[in-house]
């Protein structure tokens, strides 16, 4: 017997995409156990919606206004889903049979209101086993009515885009954690990475005085005693004023969370993520410079 060929499990899954040809396919094949697949797209143009209806998806479409909410909570918010439980997944992630076990058992329990999924990444042809990267837990499986997504305000002008990317699930509930990994292929080359990262640092550098300010209502917690999340959260907002922040960061992936193990591949991602700090501290600086410009101009008037 397959192990894809027992019943449908009454789940919901959400998979939000944006011209996602080249991955789509893989990601829905793998949550096909689930009785609902409901793909919110942003007007894609490369063949993902055909790949989608191909697939037996709902397909949604979502247009943004600039403002919140964004895709995600905008779905879990306006979607008539048919199940309590709803499983996020993006385009370039896969569902394994083992993990695909786990959310059958998780879903038909009655204690718990949610569940940390943990995201192995493949990177140069191969796993990262360390570098902080391994354990990546994100709370991905959860009652729809009890989740959303933290709401981080940056300005208008940072183009982050109508998806929640670096913003984290809070959960109105009890959340426990599944042991089987999720797939993450987001880094299929060097180049992926740095555009990515690009774009990632851009919104970093804008949304970090939001983020180490103050917690609120809408905001994840920074604490040490508080989920993996939080207590990575509080870390980014410990390192924020410290001097030689790109070289700590590589000592922290590399020495402290091991990825010398990874050999050269934690090398090389460890390299890149002390890159990354150093774009994000570069382009701090430069919106600070800029807004002084800004506030000295004003003041001539």
């Amino acid at each position: 017997m397959s192990e894809r060929s027992e019943a449908r499990a009454p789940l919901s899954v959400l998979v939000p995409v944006k011209n996602e040809g080249a991955n789509l396919r893989d990601c829905l094949a793998s949550v096909s156990f689930a009785e609902e697949i409901v793909v919110v797209d942003s007007a894609s143009t490369d063949g993902t919606l055909a790949i989608a209806k191909a697939a037996g998806a709902r397909v949604v479409q979502f247009v943004w206004n600039g403002s919140f909410p964004r895709k995600k909570n905008w779905a879990l918010e306006n979607i008539p889903w048919q199940h309590e439980w709803v499983l996020i997944v993006d385009a370039d992630e896969r569902v394994t049979p083992q993990l695909e076990r786990e959310i059958r058992e998780a879903i038909r329990r009655t204690d718990v209101d949610g569940f940390y999924l943990n995201r192995r990444f493949w990177f140069l042809d191969g796993w990262i086993n360390h570098c902080g990267y391994f354990p990546s837990w994100n709370l991905r499986l959860f009652r729809h009515r009890l989740g959303r997504y933290e709401q981080i305000e940056i300005e208008d002008n940072v183009l982050s885009g109508d998806n929640e990317v670096h913003e984290h699930v809070m959960l109105n509930g009890l959340a426990e954690y599944l042991s089987a990994p999720m797939e993450h292929y987001a880094f299929p080359d060097i180049a992926t990475f740095v555009e990515k990262h690009n774009r990632y640092s851009t919104w970093e550098a804008a949304a970090s005085g939001k983020l180490h300010e103050r917690e609120g209502e809408k905001t994840l917690r920074a604490t040490p005693f508080g989920t993996p999340v939080e207590r990575k959260r509080w870390l980014k907002k410990l390192a924020t004023r410290t001097p030689f922040r790109p070289s700590l960061r590589f000592l922290y992936h590399y020495v402290w969370k091991q990825g010398f193990r990874d050999g050269y591949r934690g090398w090389m991602l460890c390299r890149l993520l002390a890159w990354y700090e150093r774009m994000i501290l570069l382009k701090q600086r430069e919106a600070t410079a800029q807004s002084g410009v800004s506030s000295h101009s004003i003041t001539q008037r």
